[in-house]
């Protein structure tokens, strides 16, 4: 069903592999038109060129979400080449997750620069088009341990639970301009995420966890179709949605 997604221009971020390149294959069946940014510009642009979205027309940009330039260029590729942006999905991520008394001093800068300084710059790029337009739609990813923290996980569920507020401030600010705001918690979905886990006996468990339990990276995507295809005056405001066997 492609009614409320065809035609669209959707700016997503860490496009490059996991929940993005899902994301980003289920809305160009569906008819959007894409602008994807990540790190991994090889990766990227194979994606838009399998996605016959051509790689001369700016439709792949290379983007590191921790400098606001490069969210700023991006935002910019795709005003410059449709006109407009419809959909910004801030969805570059990383979890390294670790216990707090290992003082992984620089995993805990990297998620705040990525997880929260990085949305923000998403949405500090959007919000000027969008207002202009008088309408767009901002969607953000947060995690269901942005609900519920575990051990080993206070620093990334700090993030993401900021992205939740964060997300909701959003939605009581933009109401004058028209704007759709959606935040999404997945739980234990595929995608390279627990990669980025820098402590080797974290990892094993996160993976082992992953193996257990998490679902398809295209559950994400039918999520993130969902809240966009919506008519316009249904503004979907958050997801939360896990494996069905996942008890956290």
């Amino acid at each position: 069903m492609t009614q409320g997604i065809e035609g669209k221009v959707v700016v997503i971020t860490g496009a490059s592999s996991g929940l993005g390149d899902a994301t980003a294959r289920h809305l160009a069946v569906q008819g959007a038109r894409l602008v994807l940014g990540a790190r991994q510009i090889d990766r990227l642009q194979a994606l838009a060129a399998e996605l016959g979205l051509g790689l001369g027309a700016g439709a792949a940009v290379a983007t590191d979400v921790t400098d606001a330039g490069q969210v700023q260029a991006l935002v910019d590729a795709a005003v410059a080449l449709h006109g407009r942006v419809d959909v910004l999905l801030n969805n570059a991520g990383l979890m390294p997750h670790s216990p707090l008394e290992r003082l992984r001093i620089d995993d805990w800068d990297r998620m705040i620069d990525v997880n929260l300084k990085g949305v923000l710059y998403g949405i500090a790029t959007a919000l000027p088009p969008m207002t202009r337009q008088r309408s767009g739609h901002i969607i953000n990813v947060s995690s269901v341990v942005g609900h519920k923290v575990r051990p080993g996980s206070a620093v990334y569920a700090a993030t993401k639970a900021a992205v939740r507020m964060l997300s909701e401030g959003l939605r009581q600010e933009v109401k004058p301009y028209n704007i759709r705001t959606t935040v999404i918690s997945p739980g234990a979905v595929r995608s390279e995420l627990s990669q980025s886990v820098s402590e080797p006996d974290v990892a094993r468990g996160i993976a082992d966890f992953y193996e257990k339990f998490a679902i398809p990276a295209e559950s994400f995507a039918r999520m993130v179709a969902f809240a966009i295809g919506q008519p316009d005056e249904v503004d979907v405001n958050e997801i939360l949605f896990r494996p069905t066997a996942q008890e956290l």
